[in-house]
């Protein structure tokens, strides 16, 4: 007889979740964990800390420039020792957070790396290097992603650095140079430029942000571009040489060229993340992977091995924890023989720069490639009584809705606070609401989320404040 109902190898957003909506369910439930906390990338070195760190360069910068006009006299000096130890605080207080809710839950927990031996065995061996073997009904792999990393740059977290080390720098290095204009560089690169780095972008593409809406993309750049951040794009960093006082990185054209060299004293290579699937014996166990090394899944997300389900990461569709967290409770579910079920179409991303970038649905360029007539509403933040009285105008709302129908196909927001405000557009999608019944649901006054409502009335020309 099997000692578990369910392992989930694998303790990040997808994988604890997965394992307390298990438990929820009334199965006996174990997770494998490869560090000595749980939360896994997000908690530890992704998500969490660099909203921390984000959190307090933002304050740092409104405080340098923005206090006085509000009369506030302040002349603010960076510890940064002490805001790193802000951050480890947030990250303390969410790994064991989910400690808690696991210990709640009844779940047990094994330290160590696990492997699957075949469907319904997993081997982990502990840090000191003994190995156990847990029996099993089913499997989840929730191991997440590792960063990608460029041929023939070596990253060394200290000089070369990954999100990982560009989340531990112990001095703000006096110029960055970021590789790749997408959310985790954007992210980043703004942290230190408002800790006092000279910060430079380079991106293969000839556009930052790639899939998302181009004319966000566009508006967003000009305004990173206003708070101090350089842009080189269509170029690539094709080697990178460090020393004791920083690095010698040479740049040329991605469509080829003459190679130029730029001094700094730290890269961040930020050109996306891969699945973590080595070293899970997943080839010896039979469990198929596409080209991209991707665990292939069926609709209930279980693999082609009997038994052995993915989420999150490891599988296709966005690298994003709360796609991960549905598609947790979706097999938790489906295993208890419910109906677990991800809408895709309907899965917000944010880039928690200052200001906030959010989107969810289709972009104008999606819309148009598949011959989708659509209506567009817009209201700029800079018409928004609430931004106004707080001096946060960036931005604007966007809102995309079916020329026939109304229904809403896609938001996207630009804004102080787009983040929270795009959860009220996923409600919507989520219930195939129209544009019409988002302009007739009263909004509080004066809030930011009126500038949903104003963009909502505009889709029928009909914006009141604007």
């Amino acid at each position: 007889m099997a000692a578990y109902d369910l392992i989930v190898i694998g303790t990040g957003p997808g994988g604890y979740v997965c394992a307390i909506r298990a438990a929820q369910l009334g199965m006996k439930v174990a997770v494998v964990e490869k560090r000595s906390t749980f939360g896994g990338t997000c908690l530890n070195i992704g998500c969490i800390p660099s909203k921390s760190l984000l959190h307090a360069s933002h304050c740092f910068d409104e405080a340098k420039h923005e206090f006085a006009s509000m009369g506030i006299g302040t002349d603010p000096t960076l510890d940064l020792a002490k805001m790193q130890a802000f951050k480890r605080e947030g990250v303390k207080g969410n790994t064991d957070g989910v400690a808690y809710l696991l210990k709640k839950n009844k779940i047990d927990h094994h330290f160590g790396t696990g492997r699957i031996v075949k469907s319904g065995q997993v081997a982990v061996t502990s840090p000191s290097g003994e190995t156990q073997t847990l029996e099993t009904k089913a499997i989840v792999i929730a191991t997440g992603s590792d960063v990608t990393r460029l041929p023939g740059i070596e990253i060394d977290e200290k000089r070369v650095v990954s999100s990982t080390g560009a989340l531990e720098f112990t001095s703000v290095p006096k110029k960055l140079l970021v590789v790749g204009a997408g959310v985790i560089g954007l992210e980043l690169g703004s942290v230190w430029r408002r800790l006092g780095s000279e910060v430079l972008v380079i991106e293969f593409l000839p556009r930052i942000l790639p899939g998302m809406d181009a004319e966000v993309a566009r508006s967003f750049q000009r305004i990173l571009e206003k708070q101090g951040i350089a842009f080189r794009l269509s170029s690539k960093v094709s080697g990178v040489e460090t020393s004791d006082t920083g690095v010698v990185a040479k740049v040329e054209p991605a469509a080829g060229g003459v190679a130029e060299t730029v001094e700094a004293d730290a890269v961040l290579v930020a050109v996306g993340r891969v699945p973590y699937t080595e070293g899970l014996g997943l080839a010896e166990a039979g469990v198929a992977l596409d080209a991209k090394k991707r665990v292939l899944v069926d609709g209930h997300y279980q693999t082609n091995v009997t038994g052995v389900f993915a989420i999150g990461d490891v599988i296709a569709g966005p690298m994003l924890a709360h796609k991960a967290e549905d598609e947790g409770v979706a097999v938790a579910e489906i295993l208890a023989g419910q109906a677990g079920h991800v809408n895709y179409d309907v899965i917000p991303n944010v880039i928690y720069t200052s200001p906030e970038v959010a989107s969810v649905g289709k972009t104008e360029e999606e819309l148009k490639a598949a011959g989708i007539a659509y209506n567009v509403g817009k209201f700029p933040f800079t018409a928004n009584g609430r931004a106004k009285a707080i001096n946060q105008t960036a931005g604007f709302v966007k809102i995309l809705a079916d020329a026939a129908t109304d229904r809403v196909l896609g938001v996207h927001i630009i804004g102080a606070v787009a983040g929270e405000l795009i959860a009220e557009a996923a409600v919507l999608m989520e219930f195939s609401g129209s544009a019409e019944d988002l302009a007739r649901t009263c909004h509080a006054h004066p809030t930011f989320s009126e500038a949903m409502k104003e963009a909502a009335l505009a889709v029928g020309k009909r914006a009141i404040h604007f």
